[in-house]
């Protein structure tokens, strides 16, 4: 379940509160009063079979005595009490509880409180939650110490303290909130029901969490990127340690912290990050301002150079970028002010400066396109008054056309204060420090990318490869109950999906590594091969750089001794040999996968080498990915600015990296015994990449994917009456360019048809998002020519309940009439009987004949829309 029934937690008209007192600084005194004060129009019931009254309320013995139905109940009593209270609820016909009771640690507990709620299809929040309140509604469902103003930011949180403690940050400082949501144990309700119903809220204009563990990750990442693409979701999340490290496998198991997996999670999601309380609302007021950001250089104007190097510093330690002011502007700049002025971003206007000077540099700054965003910064002077350099930056900004984004930050506190509320009260975001304000425009530069991410179009992923013999080492292996590949295998495994490797041979003993080394070139690479040995290099299992065979032989004995030195009871099993390398321009790198045990598998890369878990600089993110996201990944690294060209250093070819990253996305999918897989090193040049060493532990899948992947079983063709056979497949990321084909070629009517209205273009963004789908809630699938053309798209889109589904469809014009409208419908209607869908839906233009008819065909039947142009078509499946 998602978001059933919550209508009877967000708009209760009668509130049940189990548990209620008299007694002074209860949580049923506390309780009691919020609800009874806090302006709700609705009854409220106090049920104490203890007190005639609460807080001039009459009070009721029981659920039983009530003499309405409420909507929602309130419950604070005894942990052992509520399952029995919540199945008497239920049967009373309400529909949603609160349980502020702790003590439900025991599973069993748990457990019956579940069983209770379910019958009914009662949706409980908590339990041990601080509560709900609804301040636009009145409802104060909680023992928070006050209540809240109204507003449009949405507060969802697990913890009941933090809750407190924004709302009292928040209070002091003006913010109000649509609804604030304890989730507590999250026994039922989590973030993802909760994210879903926010999403469409009208009264919400951005949804601020505070998390601290994820139940649901598919659900958490479905309903996240529905909500990220239609309002800022800005999360904190708590415990960033990664203790399970310690026992990893490889090194990309070590990298791979919790937190990292999360923080991909949120990027991939669109949602942004932030790292501490008061980031959360620095951030709501700067995303909410209005702004759209076209670029990420920022131009700082500032009348104090100390003031501006502070800011540069932490821009350059924030990871963004300055402005490069045009020769055009750095002279408009020299005619308004004195001639000691930085001549440079930062834009130093002196500490004297007038207000007419701060009004002078600002247009001037704005005039050049390549400020993309701009700071304006004061430091308090005698000679110049703070509160009139804010009225000129005022007037400066008046009449403004564009949306760029305009942060102010005025230093100080008693000369400071007055000028901040001013900048504020006209919707500039107004900070107290250059940290503060840097930071804040790289909320709005991290957003903007996340938000990127969404609406890419990357290009087709790489389909060679022999994955059959890949599958087949991986199955022997776990037929044979081996936890981990062997050398020879990993690189055999990598090779079926296109990934370059060393050309690695097996021996058993010394005299065999050396005859081996016969048939090689060299220089030769010798590695030990043992089951029980993770990292070679630590007990002195590799030897590189050997001229001849006979260097082999010696080295193999060597080895044998330090082996046996270093790690007496591991198991050998011979060695591993290869021909050296030599890309004297490579960079080493690491790629690898792991999963996570919240969201699955996930994929990493970093710098790599033997240092690599010192140097400890990696990036996380969630397969699928595609090229672009791949690319993504790799410029999160520091590493990713040694991949550029630098002194004789030719550019590492990033695209045959990014790529790798993508091949072992599309590995892990198609093998998900795959539990931890390391390549270290990845060698990248000019020329492409090799992965030089790798190992893979197997493992019995155990969590799903938190992204679900794209669906290859659905892949089949079609017949058209005219017997022309079609190929048919879910959509992809990289079908945007070919659907927006698909509008273009199709008639302006058929066109308005479908999207009900006049479209001459299908632009960039819609198409992104209509080819982006998450294959779970939602599922497309398109029809291809002989050429590869898309001719014909069929698009479902299921409730948060999974019950029911909307389906919408275009057939190109010339396409028509041949059966192919029928055979993509009825495919649909296949998908949603095996998804368990028991209903698919769609609204029609009433001079749609055509569709109306295949409909009427196809056993939907017709009924009343919303909109009187419309006609509902329903095809009832179970």
């Amino acid at each position: 379940m998602t978001t059933r029934n919550f209508n009877a937690l967000f708009e209760p008209s009668a509130i049940a509160l189990i548990g209620a007192s008299n007694r002074p600084g209860s949580v049923g005194e506390v309780l009691a009063r919020n609800l009874l004060e806090s302006g709700f129009s609705g009854a409220v019931l106090p049920v104490n079979p203890h007190e005639r009254a609460v807080r001039s309320a009459l009070a009721y013995p029981s659920v039983a005595d009530l003499p309405v139905t409420p909507d929602l109940a309130v419950i604070a009593t005894p942990a052992a009490t509520v399952p029995d209270i919540v199945a008497q609820l239920g049967a009373r016909g309400c529909r949603a509880a609160v349980v502020i009771s702790a003590g439900f640690s025991e599973p069993a507990l748990r457990q019956r409180l579940l069983d209770a709620a379910r019958p009914h299809l009662l949706r409980v929040v908590g339990p041990n939650c601080l509560g709900f309140i609804s301040p636009g509604r009145g409802v104060n469902a909680s023992f928070a110490q006050l209540t809240p103003r109204a507003g449009d930011i949405a507060l969802v949180a697990q913890s009941g303290a933090i809750t407190t403690a924004v709302l009292d940050w928040a209070d002091g400082r003006g913010f109000g909130f649509s609804h604030v949501v304890t989730l507590g144990d999250m026994a039922d309700v989590d973030f993802g029901d909760v994210l879903d119903y926010l999403a469409l809220d009208r009264q919400t204009r951005a949804i601020l969490l505070y998390v601290e563990s994820i139940t649901d990750a598919r659900k958490f990442m479905s309903a996240g990127r529905i909500a990220a693409r239609a309002k800022p979701v800005i999360v904190i999340k708590s415990g960033r340690s990664a203790a399970g490290a310690k026992a990893a496998f490889s090194h990309t198991g070590a990298l791979a912290g919790a937190d990292a997996v999360y923080d991909a999670a949120f990027r991939r999601a669109g949602m942004l990050r932030v790292t501490e309380l008061r980031e959360l609302f620095d951030a709501v007021g700067t995303l909410n301002a209005g702004f759209q950001l076209t670029g990420e250089r920022l131009c700082i104007v500032t009348n104090g150079g100390g003031a501006g190097v502070m800011a540069v510093d932490a821009l350059t330690g924030h990871g963004g970028a300055l402005a490069e002011l045009s020769p055009e502007t750095i002279e408009a700049l020299s005619r308004v002010l004195p001639a000691a002025w930085s001549h440079g971003d930062p834009v130093d206007i002196i500490g004297d400066a007038p207000p007419e000077r701060y009004e002078a540099a600002l247009k001037a700054v704005l005039a050049d396109r390549a400020a993309e965003a701009v700071l304006v910064m004061n430091c308090p002077t005698a000679v110049a008054d703070s509160v009139s350099a804010a009225r000129a930056v005022v007037s400066a900004l008046a009449g403004r056309v564009d949306r760029r984004p305009i942060l102010t930050c005025w230093l100080g506190e008693t000369a400071a204060a007055p000028a901040r509320r001013l900048l504020a009260s006209h919707g500039l975001p107004a900070h107290e420090t250059p940290d503060e304000a840097v930071r804040a425009f790289m909320h709005l530069v991290d957003h903007h990318r996340n938000q990127d991410l969404l609406m890419e179009s990357p290009p087709a992923a790489p389909e060679d490869g022999d994955r059959t013999a890949a599958r087949a080492i991986v199955d022997r292996a776990m037929a044979e109950g081996r936890a981990a590949l062997t050398q020879i295998e990993v690189e055999a495994v990598l090779q079926a999906y296109g990934v370059s490797t060393a050309g690695s041979r097996a021996a058993a003993t010394p005299a065999e590594a050396a005859a081996q080394a016969e048939g090689l070139p060299a220089p030769y690479a010798l590695k030990i091969q043992s089951p029980d040995i993770s990292h070679k290099s630590d007990v002195g299992g590799v030897a590189l750089g050997l001229p001849t065979a006979d260097a082999v032989r010696t080295a193999a004995e060597a080895m044998l001794k330090r082996v046996a030195a270093a790690a007496p009871d591991a198991r050998v099993d011979g060695f591993i040999l290869q021909p050296m390398i030599v890309r004297p321009h490579g960079r080493e790198l690491i790629a690898g996968l792991t999963v996570d045990a919240t969201f699955g598998p996930a994929v990493l890369f970093g710098a790599g080498g033997v240092a690599v878990e010192v140097v400890a600089d990696r990036a996380i993110g969630l397969p699928p990915l595609n090229r672009v996201l791949a690319r993504e990944m790799i410029g999160r690294t520091r590493v990713s600015r040694l991949l550029k060209a630098y002194r004789d250093q030719p550019a590492v070819d990033e695209d045959k990296v990014a790529e790798v990253l993508e091949r072992l996305s599309m590995m892990v999918i198609e093998l998900p015994e795959i539990a931890e897989l390391d390549i270290n090193p990845l060698l990248a040049d000019d020329k492409g990449a090799v992965a030089l060493d790798a190992r893979v532990r197997l493992a019995e899948p155990s969590v799903r994917f938190a992204i679900r992947p794209y669906p290859a079983g659905l892949e089949r063709d079609i017949v058209l009456d005219s017997g022309e056979r079609l190929s048919m497949r879910p959509i992809k990321p990289h079908d945007a360019p070919g659907l927006t084909e698909l509008t273009a070629s199709s008639s302006a009517e058929d066109v308005r048809l479908r999207f009900h209205g006049v479209l001459r273009q299908l632009p960039h963004a819609l198409a992104a998002r209509l080819t982006q789908i998450d294959y779970d809630r939602e599922q497309a699938f398109v029809a291809l020519d002989a050429d590869g053309a898309i001719v014909g798209v069929a698009r479902l889109i299921a409730d948060p309940e999974g019950e029911a589904a909307e389906f919408a469809m275009l057939v190109r014009t010339d396409r028509q009439q041949h059966g192919l409208g029928r055979a993509l419908l009825a495919s649909l209607l296949d998908y949603a009987r095996q998804r368990g869908l028991r209903s698919v839906w769609g609204d029609v233009l009433n001079d749609n004949v055509a569709m109306l008819t295949l409909a009427d065909a196809l056993g939907f039947r017709r009924g009343a829309a919303d909109d009187a142009r419309l006609v509902r078509v329903t095809r009832t499946l179970a």
